[in-house]
């Protein structure tokens, strides 16, 4: 009987130590930069304008934008060792090419996901992702598309956006396309979705056109938000990129096509 008892226990807690495994493994967070105007792994990959962004790790996994070439969004998947169908949703952030362009391409390999886009652009691209057969879904108000995983909503710019927030352990992470309606008031909205710290934000900022002192002043809006760690990138600028580098320091991110970032919860 006790024999008995001790391979029952042993039991238990072998099962109990491979769930702890398991939940350990589901933890963390895995962000793989697929396609980007700059290159941050140069092995195997290609670089080209446009943007990409794997998020592994949470309730599904998700494609934010699809950068602006089949051609090179698929070459970069297939170096990276990234297996495209395991991507449920596609998030496109706004209707510029160099952030949908992929998605006829990928949507060949990948039909079995739904495409979230804003609503000003998913008309007109809904007969492509049905023909597909693909789920097109616009995005108008701010939506949670998975468990602990939302968009902003479409908001109104120059070009209307919207950003990907995911809310962990370690605070609120966003990421933007490009930023049109202002990356600040993205970064604000998002904290205004769910009120809690702003852990990463990263992506294009599109603040190439602004003068140094306006870039400091976006920088010194981000402290005040709170805002922990930033990957500008894509159409952010080399300036712009330089300065929030400059103050971030070791909170800085490079961001590059083969740059894979892992967050542990």
């Amino acid at each position: 009987m006790k024999k008995f008892f001790t391979i029952v226990v042993g039991i238990i807690l072998f099962f109990s130590g491979v769930n702890m495994v398991f939940t350990a493994e589901k933890s963390s967070l895995t962000f793989t930069i697929l396609f980007d105007n700059y290159l941050y792994r140069e092995e195997g990959l290609k670089t080209k304008w446009g943007f990409a962004c794997l998020v592994e790790g949470m309730e599904k996994t998700i494609l934010f934008d699809t950068g602006s070439s089949g051609d090179v969004l698929l070459h970069n998947i297939s170096q990276l060792k990234v297996d495209p169908k395991t991507v449920e949703i596609v998030v496109i952030s706004h209707k510029h090419w160099d952030h949908v362009g992929g998605l006829p391409a990928f949507l060949e390999i990948n039909p079995n996901v739904s495409v979230y886009m804003p609503a000003s652009v998913a008309q007109q691209w809904e007969p492509e992702i049905k023909k597909r057969k693909a789920k097109s879904v616009a995005v108008s108000q701010p939506i949670e598309v998975c468990k602990h995983v939302f968009l902003t909503g479409e908001m109104k710019g120059p070009v209307n956006e919207q950003a990907l927030i995911l809310d962990t352990a370690k605070g609120l992470i966003v990421i933007t396309g490009c930023a049109h309606p202002g990356i600040v008031e993205m970064v604000k909205n998002a904290k205004k979705i769910h009120n809690k710290k702003i852990y990463m934000v990263f992506g294009g900022f599109h603040l190439a056109q602004k003068s140094d002192a306006e870039v400091k002043q976006i920088i010194e809006e981000f402290r005040q938000l709170g805002v922990v760690k930033v990957g500008p990138t894509h159409c952010t600028g080399d300036k712009a990129i330089k300065l929030f580098k400059d103050a971030y320091g070791d909170n800085y991110i490079k961001i590059g096509a083969g740059k894979v970032i892992e967050i542990s919860e």
